[in-house]
């Protein structure tokens, strides 16, 4: 026989001011199975949650109610002072009176009664609930972080310092990812390399941290606590424990005439190279694409002249198997190359160029070797324009979306160009100065106030050569949209920032959802910035969306956090509110046809296949069974079951149909 307690809250005003809470227990004592109802000003203060352990204990209740707030934001506290009191967590259901009543109406009766609807439903749930037990899932105390720019190797840190192995995973040559492409940082203008390299140095040194170069997840299967992760070691060409570093290979290397892509195209590489002086490991790889030996088969000579025999040109890909309990997900992002704004002339004049070749113009690793001078001649440059927002804001062109770093970049382009080329003139195209940061609205009026960059509030219509000049023609708003037209030496375009190439392709391998710019989507904007939906996988950095560095490393150290707190205990506890296989109860025999509709639904990977054999050991079907280490409870699988064989524990159809008929019913 059901004994359930009823406990409406107040709570304060927030449900009071338009539901009578008094009126609301009054009639919830009336349902049929209802021991007791009581209203208060503050279930969830301890005085409430008293309340609620007295009554569990004096009337022997089977079931608790609590018709109150959020769930979401509540239903533990209810749930551990039910415990408390010697009931199982699970028997207490929470009905949300605040915001699926009281702040959707007005004060009146029907508000009232929809209240008293609300509670009459969870009470003939309640009735049907069962004892459920937390989940334990055991924890392989082992992180995987995947790329190894700034956020994963913070986050790599952070793990490993806190004593757990960590598995960092890039796919380039090095790690360090567009920081260490940049020259200075803002607000503080300090040297990217400076702070970089220490870390990336760090990282390469770690005890508890194993590096894979020039590597990609292959495929990721298993659940939090157990993932199982296959690991692509891309061939180097070049044995990494025999090699030095010494540099004869690319010094002697005969194809010297390779964009490089560490210096954004401006300057050359060989086809065996580290990316750039600083890099991590600075072990070189070759570039199959274009050497001489992978083209035609002839050539290696970086064979012959290097002196501990390290090159390796048959060595093909390896595959590694890590088991780990956590995934840190940092792949960073990309710069968009802006060729398509045929009216910026981007790819068409070799002196209009992007914010991230500007910046390695301006470093001291730089193809220039830190002096600002024009790709088409090498002279130094007089007159620069900026353009900010070019591609960002612009639903025109399918990026409507703010990319939150070219504002401040911008700023520090025109600082940097008119500390090195002293006379020069330097214009500023916006449509606004978004400097939202410590700092960085004083670091955005040094550089027009002190620095004497020319801002222009308004939008380049066009550019184009005329006498070996660029013509920038655009207009200033704040002049009443007066024409503006501008000779200038160089061009250089803060392009957005977009999501990775195969960025969308990642996510599906690894069940993250992404959003529509392909940037990776967090379980909750507010209350899980660093979660995703696939439990045990976590993000960071800019592949979630365009970042600054300050936050960049916030939000890195943020999913380490999360990491440490899941390795923190041996097992992990998960509510028990997953999907299960029903059963025959006398038999034990599953209801399952076997046709796994729900295999190919589910979007958590949680549905396997089971043998059911006989007493002689044959196998007489094969059945769904759900893993509920995988399961999220998210029920597509349910409604995709043809033989109504599959429930949610806690939120089984016997228990909707309660509800339902529970209103349909209302006198």
């Amino acid at each position: 026989m059901s004994k359930i307690g009823v406990f409406v809250c107040h709570c304060g005003e927030n449900i009071s001011a338009t539901v009578d809470c008094k009126k609301v227990a009054e009639e919830a004592a009336k349902l049929t199975g209802v021991e007791v109802s009581l209203d208060y000003k503050y279930m969830c203060s301890d005085p409430g949650q008293t309340i609620i352990k007295e009554a569990i204990k004096e009337k022997g209740l089977t079931g608790v109610v609590v018709a109150a707030c959020s769930p979401r934001m509540h239903e533990p506290t209810f749930r551990k002072a039910c415990a408390e009191a010697g009931l199982n967590p699970f028997m207490c259901e929470m009905t949300n009176l605040r915001e699926h009543c009281s702040w959707v109406h007005e004060k009146n009766d029907q508000t009232t009664e929809k209240a008293i609807d609300l509670v009459r439903m969870l009470v003939e749930k309640t009735k049907l609930n069962k004892p459920l037990n937390e989940i334990k899932v055991p924890v392989s105390k082992k992180a995987l972080v995947i790329g190894g720019g700034i956020a994963g190797i913070q986050a790599s840190l952070d793990i490993a310092n806190a004593g757990h192995q960590v598995i960092l995973v890039e796919k380039e040559a090095s790690i360090g990812g567009h920081m260490s492409q940049l020259s200075e940082t803002f607000p503080t203008l300090d040297c990217s390399q400076c702070i970089l390299t220490p870390r990336m140095v760090e990282v390469a040194q770690h005890p508890n941290i194993t590096l894979y170069n020039y590597a990609e997840l292959e495929s990721l299967d298993g659940f939090i606590g157990n993932f199982k992760a296959t690991i692509r070691l891309k061939a180097k060409s070049v044995d990494p424990k025999a090699c030095t570093g010494c540099g004869a290979c690319y010094n002697k290397c005969p194809k010297k005439k390779i964009p490089s892509e560490f210096n954004e195209g401006l300057g050359m590489r060989t086809a065996i190279y580290t990316p750039f002086p600083q890099a991590v490991p600075n072990k070189p790889v070759i570039d199959k694409e274009n050497c001489n030996y992978y083209k035609n088969g002839k050539c290696k000579i970086c064979e012959k002249v290097c002196p501990t025999g390290a090159i390796e040109f048959d060595k093909p890909d390896e595959f590694v198997t890590e088991n780990v309990g956590a995934i840190v997900l940092a792949t960073g992002f990309n710069v968009l190359k802006p060729d398509f704004f045929p009216e910026y002339g981007y790819g068409q004049f070799k002196d209009v160029i992007t914010g991230l070749q500007f910046e390695r113009l301006a470093s001291a690793s730089g193809p220039t070797l830190g002096e600002i001078r024009r790709p088409s001649d090498g002279k130094v440059p007089q007159k620069v324009v900026f353009i900010a927002c070019a591609g960002s804001r612009d639903p025109a062109k399918g990026i409507p979306y703010c990319s939150k770093i070219c504002c401040m970049y911008t700023a520090k382009h025109a600082m940097l160009y008119q500390h090195k080329v002293h006379g020069g003139e330097s214009t500023v195209f916006y449509m606004d100065i978004r400097a939202g940061g410590k700092n960085y609205e004083e670091f955005v009026r040094r550089a027009i106030e002190e620095d004497g960059a020319n801002y222009v509030r308004g939008r380049v219509a066009r550019i184009y050569e005329k006498d070996g000049k660029l013509i920038v023609k655009g207009v200033d708003t704040l002049l009443g949209a007066k024409p503006v037209e501008i000779e200038a030496d160089m061009v250089v375009l803060a392009s957005a920032g977009v999501a990775n190439c195969g960025a969308e392709e990642l996510a599906q391998k690894m069940h993250v959802s992404y959003d529509p710019y392909k940037f990776f989507a967090e379980a909750h904007p507010k209350l899980k910035p660093v979660e995703t939906n696939t439990a045990g996988i976590y993000l960071c950095g800019a592949c979630q969306a365009p970042k600054d560095i300050p936050d960049t490393v916030a939000t890195a150290s943020g999913a380490a956090a999360k990491v440490i707190g899941l390795f923190s205990k041996d097992e992990l506890t998960r509510e028990p509110l997953v999907a299960v296989v029903n059963r025959i109860a006398s038999h034990d025999v599953s209801t399952c046809v076997g046709c796994f509709m729900c295999q190919t639904a589910c979007p958590y990977q949680a549905i396997e296949r089971e043998e059911v054999k006989n007493r002689a050991g044959e196998v007489i079907k094969t059945v769904a069974r759900v893993n509920p280490g995988l399961c999220q409870g998210c029920g597509t699988c349910v409604s995709f079951c043809r033989s109504k064989s599959i429930d949610i524990q806690g939120f089984s159809n016997e228990q909707m149909y309660a509800e339902v008929l529970a209103v349909l019913n209302t006198p």
